[in-house]
């Protein structure tokens, strides 16, 4: 259905002639309403799937509606013209009707237009922020879903949610967070401070929007709906190397990669029930008649999966995994800069079944120390949030205390009384960038529903069906946002007086050769072969530049090495190499320089230069 409201100083309307052979048979040709909440309605062809819930959501949106602005009466108004995809004059009636005999039945002042009449109307709108809206609603879900952006019950219900708020430390302390003690924890007061506020909106642009398109990394794409970036070269390459290491990490952990489709029927009923249940926005597309969302997560193809295997006690814990390329979330504007917050992102998933909450607890403590050894590999500070639901909290305090000893310092404890969502637990490890926001990155779940909800069971050890917990697990979160947690990192690091760099394995440009002059491109490029033949993204600066300014250059795209070649190093062999980790000049060899970065990017994943060898070769993105 769809449908638009206005709340108006008054409505009147009267009927020409009949428009179809079906039209309702009328004794009164005229109506009107005073300080009215009008509904001008179009019942589409997906209503006839579920009359009553249209019905039902309906009148839930016109009640909720009337309170809000006051209005003294409602009017029901069929308007066929808000759709092209009509349903049946009989469906159409139907719920109508419904909606209208059911106001009028409590208590409401309520008319309604008949159906099936060409009329004329006169409405006078009273111009207040909330006097006009569109909705969509869709059957077989709880709730109205708003034309603009169509918000699951979880999300509505985690802005209504009761936190408290606690740091647990490594002795077992559980403190109130306004009384705990933060002098030696300066970030965690930070994280703290914003997580309990629940403000996201931002109202500064944050350091790494500037380094993104400084390092040609990504830029916003004025052709798309906001969050949906383009990714340049350098970007790609980043983005590729660190997909593949979490997918090498997963796969040592038992991962069994799949693939499943973006999209899913919107009135799908499992699936339709589990959209209420997760606190994210959805992009809907239509396809023909049809409606579908777009997935937020690699949950529902592989909810769907393994609905569909047979599984034994003996293939316990049984772990699916998705690089999902992309994953969709109509985030608020508000929230939408950089790479921070996206609405199209790319999200590792795994999905873990565990027999029982032991098994579970087991695992949950493994991909807690895989999330660790992702964290640490990047070499950026964050902190701990983990949230309860407080039963369960107290039933398993000791498993809490572990992982907060685990972690060596103090971490932030979210509590709530009831259960909002699907998951009793889940842990996040959040980045806290140089405008003091917090980002989660690293984050794992315990889900008690889905199981059950999608059917999904293994028979155990006495034949029996039996379904098993599940782990939701993203070891190293978005990729997006892990480039932007390293980008704000090296603004930090800007701010302490270090030198910005990229960890050597995700630099686009490992080492940039710089010839004093032309006679000496030709050496520089033997030079250049023999280090990309050893698996090293190396270029040449062999543009008609002085050599202060290409060096100047180099600095500002924080290449790790830079060799200046001239007649010294052609006579000796010997490189002058400037470090840019250590701030030191060195002399290497070609061999040397080779080992330095061999050593120090060892079992990491590789990829060749994403761009021209040479410089003179490549064009501007940015």
């Amino acid at each position: 259905m769809r449908t638009l409201i206005i709340h108006s100083d008054y409505i009147k309307f009267k009927l020409k002639k009949k428009a179809i052979g079906d039209a309702e048979e009328v004794s009164e040709k005229e109506g009107a309403a005073v300080d009215a909440l009008v509904a001008f309605i179009a019942v589409e062809k997906v209503d006839e799937t579920d009359p009553g819930s249209v019905i039902e959501q309906t009148i839930s949106e016109i009640k909720e509606l009337y309170e809000k602005v006051g209005a003294k009466s409602v009017a029901v108004y069929p308007y066929a013209h808000l759709s092209d995809n009509l349903s049946s004059p009989k469906t159409a009636k139907v719920i109508l009707d419904g909606v209208y005999e059911k106001l009028k039945s409590e208590g409401y002042e309520v008319i309604k237009a008949p159906f099936g009449w060409y009329k004329s109307f006169e409405i006078k709108c009273k111009g207040h922020p909330l006097s006009e809206l569109s909705r969509t609603i869709v059957p077989g879900t709880a709730k109205v879903k708003d034309e603009k952006e169509k918000e699951s019950d979880a999300l509505k219900s985690e802005e209504k949610l009761k936190s408290y708020w606690y740091i647990l430390d490594v002795c077992g302390t559980l403190t109130p967070a306004d009384k705990f003690n933060y002098s030696e924890h300066d970030n965690l007061k930070k994280f703290s401070d914003y997580e309990i506020s629940g403000t996201r909106a931002v109202d500064k642009i944050p350091p790494h929007v500037k380094f993104m398109r400084l390092h040609e990394i990504a830029d916003y794409e004025p052709g798309s709906d906001p969050g949906n970036m383009r990714w340049y070269p350098k970007g790609s390459l980043i983005k590729r190397l660190l997909e593949e290491k979490v997918s090498a990490m997963v796969a040592k952990m038992g991962g069994m990669q799949v693939e499943t489709p973006i999209m899913y029927d919107y009135l799908h009923d499992n699936l339709s029930k589990y959209l209420n249940r997760f606190p994210a926005r959805q992009y809907v597309v239509k396809s023909g008649e049809k409606e579908y969302f777009l997935r937020f997560a690699a949950c529902f193809g592989q909810y769907l999966m393994k609905h569909d295997m047979t599984i034994s006690y003996k293939n316990l814990p049984l772990k699916l995994y998705e690089l999902s390329h992309y994953s969709f979330r109509r985030e608020q504007k508000g929230e939408l800069v950089g790479l921070r917050r996206l609405r199209a992102f790319t999200m590792p998933d795994m999905h873990t079944l565990a027999s029982d909450l032991t098994s579970a607890k087991n695992e949950f403590l493994e991909q807690y120390k895989a999330s660790m050894r992702w964290m640490q590999g990047l070499g950026i500070d964050y902190e701990v949030g983990i949230r309860f639901v407080k039963d369960f909290y107290y039933e398993n305090e000791e498993f809490a205390k572990k992982l907060v000893q685990l972690m060596g310092r103090p971490v932030l404890i979210e509590m709530w009384d009831e259960r909002p969502f699907y998951f009793v637990m889940k842990f996040e490890f959040n980045f806290v960038d140089a405008l003091n926001k917090a980002s989660a990155l690293s984050t794992v779940q315990i889900d008690i529903e889905n199981t059950k909800r999608f059917d999904i069971s293994y028979t155990d050890d006495s034949g029996n069906k039996k379904y098993p917990l599940m782990l939701h697990a993203s070891i190293s979160g978005s990729i997006d946002r892990n480039i932007y947690a390293i980008l704000e990192k090296c603004e930090l690091d800007m701010r302490r007086g270090k030198k910005p760099t990229f960890p050597l394995w995700l630099s686009p440009t490992q080492v940039r050769l710089i010839p004093v002059s032309e006679n000496f491109v030709s050496f520089s490029e033997e030079i250049l072969n023999k280090i990309n033949d050893s698996n090293i993204r190396a270029d040449l600066d062999d543009r008609v530049l002085s050599m202060g300014k290409k060096i100047r250059e180099a600095e500002k795209e924080w290449i790790p090495y830079i060799v200046v070649i001239g007649e010294k190093e052609k006579e000796t062999g010997e490189l002058s190499v400037r470090v840019r980790e250590t701030g030191k000049q060195e002399n290497m060899t070609v061999d040397n320089l080779v080992n330095d970065i061999k050593e120090k990017t060892e079992g990491l994943p590789f990829k060749p230069l994403p761009v021209p060898k040479l410089l003179s070769k490549r064009a501007k993105f940015v």
